[in-house]
């Protein structure tokens, strides 16, 4: 007979939603129709769980610490081929100390958000800072402080419900950043008000655990209808091949708060291309990412599958012309669609200076690509 603790039974409880994430998202009530659908939620499932274990699992918003959220070999609630991000675990009960250094990135911000606690999603942006709005040295390094007493500048408030803190890095180089190594931003976090060593794990600390995690797990799939059964954000389209006017989030949970989105699926034939014409806007950061249907990108580490403004080659007139196909029609700028049918594209548009032109897109026959 086996020994009950409550950690025995949280685990019963993780053990048991993976079986109906299986049944239930990895099938037909999330339009799961195909084999290679299935293959990739479970692929997609994967990555999840481990991004629940190794960020929530063990989480102390009294000793916190920075883990990377995604990288190349863990995607998840859409992903950024030239981006680096960090989270750790707040509480509006301490006051803490961020160090860090911008690492050349283009861009950095830092967010709090709330409704993080118990391992859900963000509920709403209740803080935001980016690089215009603190202190940086000569050598990339800030300070920034979170909670306690107001300070003119470099210093976030924390409100009573505030759970979480997020780092943002974007880069705009010719390698994509996030399987750089030589890109990997140093920062820390402590709580200023606390000195005392963390009180060894318990059946209650192991058990909240597991629940954390198994709730990290559940809010990013059965916890994520599916697009086409609920009302989707201005920036999304639901038609495919067309995109919305580009917008800003507002406060949404997981947004960056200064980008302005636009997003689309693509859907193409074996013998079509896409073919997308635009203007980079003058901004601080923009790029465009292919997604699969889990809001994971495709594999950047090996493919042309994301483009950022330094990437891209651009026409005469400074417009570019970028091709979305199974395979290269050479000139640039090609889209690898690693042959699917059907995937997400995301644009992003960081502090952009005035309108944004909505890229356009035209679905062509390969072949008059090709030779045209």
């Amino acid at each position: 007979m086996s020994i009950e603790t409550e950690s025995r039974k949280a685990l019963r409880e993780l053990i048991d939603l993976l079986t109906e994430i299986d049944q239930r998202w990895a099938g037909p009530e999330w339009n799961l129709a195909s084999a290679d659908d299935v293959v990739g939620a479970h692929r997609a499932l994967m990555h999840v769980l481990e991004g629940g274990l190794g960020g929530m699992f063990e989480s102390d918003p009294a000793h916190p610490d920075f883990r990377r959220i995604v990288t190349p070999s863990r995607k998840f609630t859409g992903d950024n081929s030239d981006a680096i991000y960090f989270d750790a675990p707040v509480s509006a009960d301490h006051r803490y100390t961020v160090r860090g250094n911008t690492d050349g990135a283009v861009y950095v911000s830092i967010t709090i958000e709330a409704g993080t606690a118990d391992g859900s999603l963000g509920t709403r942006t209740v803080g935001v800072i980016n690089d215009t709005l603190f202190d940086v040295d000569a050598d990339g390094n800030f300070t920034i402080r979170l909670g306690g007493e107001p300070a003119p500048c470099n210093w976030i408030a924390l409100p009573p419900d505030a759970s979480r803190i997020t780092t943002r890095h974007y880069y705009e180089e010719e390698r994509t950043a996030s399987d750089n190594p030589a890109h990997y931003p140093r920062l820390c976090i402590t709580a200023d008000d606390v000195s005392t060593p963390p009180s060894p794990p318990d059946d209650a600390t192991v058990a909240g655990g597991i629940r954390r995690a198994a709730q990290f797990v559940r809010s990013r799939t059965l916890g994520m209808p599916p697009m086409s059964k609920v009302q989707p954000p201005p920036f999304l389209s639901l038609v495919p091949n067309q995109f919305p006017a580009p917008v800003l989030p507002g406060n949404m949970g997981l947004a960056a708060f200064d980008a302005a989105y636009s997003m689309a699926p693509f859907f193409l034939g074996p013998d079509q291309a896409l073919v997308i014409t635009g203007r980079w806007p003058p901004c601080r950061f923009a790029n465009v990412c292919l997604w699969n249907r889990f809001q994971q990108t495709l594999d950047y580490a090996n493919r042309s599958v994301t483009l950022n403004r330094r990437q891209t080659r651009l026409e005469r007139d400074g417009s570019f012309r970028i091709v979305l196909a199974h395979q290269d029609p050479g000139g640039g700028n090609w889209l690898d669609t690693e042959g699917r049918a059907f995937g997400l594209v995301f644009w992003r548009f960081f502090l952009p200076e005035g309108a944004i032109e909505t890229p356009r897109a035209e679905l062509v026959a390969f072949a008059d690509l090709a030779h045209g």
